[in-house]
């Protein structure tokens, strides 16, 4: 099926000029990243302050207002915004949380900081997510959470598992590491969750290099998260340095905190990326498309659109039909070709650390976790890549 265009997206612009790679190669990912950014991680340090200050608050400030929240909370990962989530949600040790295998493994370790247990539930095959169907016979006594994943960028429906979660007291957190700029029942992800994690590594459309954002509904509780990041400090360091006669301002400490800080240099390079958006989402959902038109019946699905909502196409995901080569094989002669692609979602509980722990079938997650396969997809892909690399996967399917 087609892939709608998101309906506050702007029309799709010209890609820029392609970043510099090696002559053979088409990377699987790519950051937009140039001039603007640079420049912005000058003035930074120009500046005279780098540590989390006055550019880490604008970035939390526009970031909420993107998303149509209260609050908004910088941390230096996604993995640790998804440990302050659930620090929010209450999760502690004993308790059990509800989520997908099919995640990256910093999902299930986010559960296991808090001394909590992983439990985990099988996912639909078109988007790789959770429902209420997966996640009912999973839940117990011990069920504090419900971690819902928004899968390579496609929208999970937290509406659903709100519904089945809440009557029972169960929190919904909402782990939406690979989901900025994609859209659910016509708001930006993130946006109708009582707590949500974002990511901004680089394999992520905005990045800082490295970061993450939590976001919240209740006041109190983003000024906790905001002391747990700085080590559960009453009062930050920029706050004193702001404030006159800030160095006989004496900070308290009333609970173990983190280090969980952006800084400032990370920030101003976030606050470019977030203006960008938009356009790298309308460019990336145009690419999509095309690869749909372009590999017709070669795979049994490319990752799709929910009815309820857009994805932002964080990774262009390919279930390869049966009777294909291996994977390996297939992703050796890509390589050998010039096209960088990658292996599909991992499941967490076929690695050594959550090995012999799921507690019911997951034949979905370990069929999309054995024959998925990432292909090339970013902001400043040409066409003419695009046809090199679908010319290369006809050619190594078709045998």
């Amino acid at each position: 099926m087609p892939i709608p265009e998101p309906s506050s997206a702007p029309a799709p612009s010209s890609p820029p000029p392609a970043a510099p790679t090696p002559p053979s190669t088409i990377p699987v990912m790519l950051p937009w990243l140039g001039e603007e950014e640079a420049q912005a991680a000058a003035e930074v340090v120009r500046s005279g302050w780098v540590a989390q200050g006055p550019r880490v608050a604008a970035f939390e400030r526009a970031f909420a207002e993107h998303l149509g929240v209260p609050h908004a909370v910088a941390v230096s990962s996604c993995t640790t915004a998804l440990h302050l989530a659930l620090i929010g949600a209450g999760v502690g040790a004993g308790d059990e949380v509800v989520l997908p295998s099919l995640s990256f493994i910093a999902t299930a370790n986010a559960v296991r900081y808090l001394g909590a247990v992983p439990v985990f539930a099988d996912v639909e095959p078109a988007g790789g997510n959770l429902t209420p169907d997966t996640v009912r016979p999973l839940l117990g006594a011990r069920t504090r959470a419900v971690l819902a994943v928004d899968q390579g960028g496609v929208p999970v429906d937290l509406d659903a598992l709100t519904a089945l979660a809440a009557p029972r007291g169960i929190a919904v957190v909402e782990d939406a590491a690979c989901a900025a700029g994609s859209r659910y029942r016509g708001r930006p992800v993130g946006a109708t969750a009582e707590l949500a994690a974002f990511s901004f590594h680089p394999r992520k459309l905005l990045t800082c290099g490295e970061g993450g954002m939590v976001t919240c509904r209740d006041g109190e509780l983003a000024a906790r998260l905001r002391r747990l990041r700085e080590h559960g400090m009453s009062v930050s360091a920029a706050e004193r340095h702001a404030t006159a006669g800030g160095a006989s301002v004496l900070e308290t400490y009333d609970e173990v905190g983190f280090n969980y800080r952006m800084t400032d240099i990370q920030a101003a390079i976030g606050l470019v990326q977030l203006g960008k958006l938009p356009a790298m989402v309308a460019r990336r959902r145009e690419l999509g498309e095309r690869y749909r038109r372009l590999l017709g019946e070669l795979g049994e699905h490319l990752v799709v659109d929910p009815p309820f909502g857009a994805g932002n196409l964080q990774s262009c995901w390919l279930l390869l039909p049966p009777g294909a080569p291996d994977r390996a094989v297939v992703l050796a002669e890509l390589a050998a070709a010039g096209v960088a692609a990658r292996r599909g979602i991992m499941a967490a509980h076929l690695e050594a650390p959550y090995r012999g722990t799921a507690r019911v079938p997951l034949p979905v997650t370990e069929l999309i976790t054995a024959r998925s396969l990432i292909l090339p997809l970013y902001h400043a892909l040409t066409e003419r890549q695009q046809d090199h690399v679908v010319s290369v996967l006809r050619t190594i399917l078709a045998r």
